[in-house]
């Protein structure tokens, strides 16, 4: 079976009765005695897909399983890299680092951790969706039990940082239960490892239903410590923001993620919520099929539009972002001319800036390009994935349909739209997404979304809309090597200059994180939208 989060006969208002029913029914039953501690309850819009730590790269999948699963090094509060299952790293020498494991260290099975590991947790993640992160790493070679080196044909600077959401699985667990293969990126697999989990985290998956809850539970035999004071949390996938925010004022959680800015005002002016934000470094963009020859998914003309670039800077100059801006997301979000974050190494100001809407010039375009009366295309988009993401969609179709592109807003639960935009299909012809590169440099989002698409390698895996610029995949891989801050900064306006100026992304804006909270919650907000519960400390 496949794991879902909504069943595709069901339509959009059964789903959210069934789960708002579900939800309440489960809140009702944990509900903790008076004078307990250290429970949590929070919500979320919708949950991880899966619980294969190499299945997919996907925030909410990482936002679960980083509770369960540990990397060798991750980003603590303050962002900076810190040790976890390694506790010291060396590049001892211009294509290879060494790292230093962490002794003593369990799975929740028993099962101790070590070199082995690391080197099957990196074969099987290179064949699954986590190639791209490790797609400049030729080989890890184990030195002894508690040492690794990992072997680049080129110098990598940053290796470090693109290691933190790359978890460690037990090599005897997975052998024993069938697991030794990743699931499919799409979800179109199942295995033993898509619904169980055995890592060496802080918490355990004591409790499951699939798109409906979540329980954690604290494991005493964790090797660190729990900075906070949570010993069992339940997480609830509510989709209806409306009921999830409800939810929150009638005390049935103390947390909810993805509050809609228009309700911001509401959770404040309530006794005893605050609201807490922080900027995003998730930016979502448009990208269009330019790899294909026919639109698949559109009509009215011949051939794919899309392949003309000047189509393409037809869309991007057809959307205003300040009107997204202040009428969607009331402020809590900004406009953005690259498809990267501002705070993300390679962004320049002069770069990141968008373009004002420019209709006439827009509609020029169009005529030049011999698509002066127009075509239809459907938009892929998700309705549950990131703040107003289907109010985004459909702002973005009407403004296209200014310059003749007819939009068909085709939105619907991430599970569903993954399936299908996701490798190895990539079924759509224009697309909405997001992305938040976790090491903060622009190279992550240049090697898995920008280059050319590469199976042996896994470079490119989810470029979406099958872009290639030789130039591109020239310049990326110097990056990768190039250790000099000043010549590799360079290189990186070069490269986002190169994209801009091809439309390959058609940028929107960057996104705030916004969470609902109960007075006395404290929280860490993360730029990877996880929930670290070990750093959460609830009211007793």
């Amino acid at each position: 079976m496949i794991i879902i989060l909504n069943r595709p006969h069901e339509d959009a208002r059964m789903r959210s009765r069934l789960s708002l029913m579900m939800a309440s029914a489960s809140l009702a039953l944990m509900l903790p005695a008076a004078g307990s501690a250290a429970k949590f309850r929070f919500a979320g819009p919708l949950d991880a897909y899966t619980l294969d730590p190499h299945a997919i790269s996907n925030t909410l999948v990482f936002a679960v399983l980083r509770n369960v699963y540990e990397p060798l090094v991750q980003r603590g509060p303050d962002l900076s890299l810190q040790p976890v299952l390694a506790t010291e790293w060396t590049q001892v020498d211009p294509n290879t680092w060494e790292f230093k494991l962490r002794e003593g260290v369990t799975y929740s099975n028993g099962n101790p951790f070590n070199a082995d590991d690391v080197v099957f947790s990196f074969e099987r993640a290179k064949k699954g969706g986590m190639a791209s992160h490790l797609a400049e790493v030729a080989s890890i070679e184990k030195v002894d039990d508690l040492t690794v080196r990992f072997l680049s044909d080129l110098p990598n600077p940053i290796l470090p940082n693109q290691i933190v959401n790359w978890f460690m699985m037990d090599r005897e667990w997975a052998e024993a239960n069938g697991a030794t293969e990743p699931g499919q990126a799409d979800n179109t697999t199942e295995s033993f490892a898509n619904r169980n989990t055995n890592g060496t985290g802080a918490y355990v998956i004591s409790a499951r239903d699939p798109g409906v809850s979540t329980e954690f539970t604290a494991r005493p035999e964790w090797w660190g410590q729990i900075t906070g004071n949570v010993d069992k949390a339940t997480f609830f996938v509510i989709p209806n923001p409306a009921t999830r925010v409800s939810a929150l004022i009638t005390g049935e959680v103390e947390m909810i993620d993805g509050v809609p800015p228009q309700d911001t005002q509401r959770i404040e002016n309530t006794d005893g919520l605050r609201i807490a934000a922080t900027p995003d470094v998730r930016t979502v963009y448009i990208q269009p099929d330019v790899a294909r020859d026919t639109l698949i998914h559109g009509g009215g003309v011949e051939g794919n539009p899309f392949k003309d670039v000047r189509v393409r800077e037809a869309m991007t100059l057809a959307i205003d972002r300040d009107a997204i801006q202040s009428r969607i997301m009331r402020g809590y979000s900004t406009p953005v001319g690259l498809p990267i974050g501002k705070e993300v190494e390679g962004s320049t100001d002069a770069l990141n800036t968008p373009p004002p809407q420019d209709l006439e010039r827009a509609r020029a375009l169009m005529a030049e390009a011999g698509y002066g009366e127009g075509f239809d295309v459907a938009l892929d988009c998700t309705n549950d994935r990131f703040m107003n993401d289907e109010a985004t969609c459909l702002a973005v179709g009407s403004m296209l349909g200014e310059i003749g592109i007819r939009v068909t807003p085709r939105a619907q639960p991430t599970a569903r739209w993954a399936q299908q935009i996701n490798p190895p299909g990539y079924d759509t012809s224009l697309a909405m997404l997001s992305y938040a590169p976790y090491t903060y440099d622009g190279h992550q989002f240049l090697s898995s979304i920008a280059v050319t698409r590469n199976e042996e390698t896994g470079g490119g895996q989810f470029n979406i809309g099958g872009y290639s610029n030789p130039e591109v995949d020239r310049l990326t891989a110097e990056i990768g090597a190039e250790t000099d801050p000043e010549a590799r900064a360079a290189l990186l306006a070069e490269v986002f200059g190169l994209l801009k100026d091809d439309y390959a992304f058609i940028p929107l804006h960057q996104l705030q994180i916004l969470w609902g909270l109960k007075e006395g919650v404290e929280v860490v907000q993360l730029a990877d939208l996880s929930y670290p519960l070990a750093w959460f400390t609830v009211p007793e």
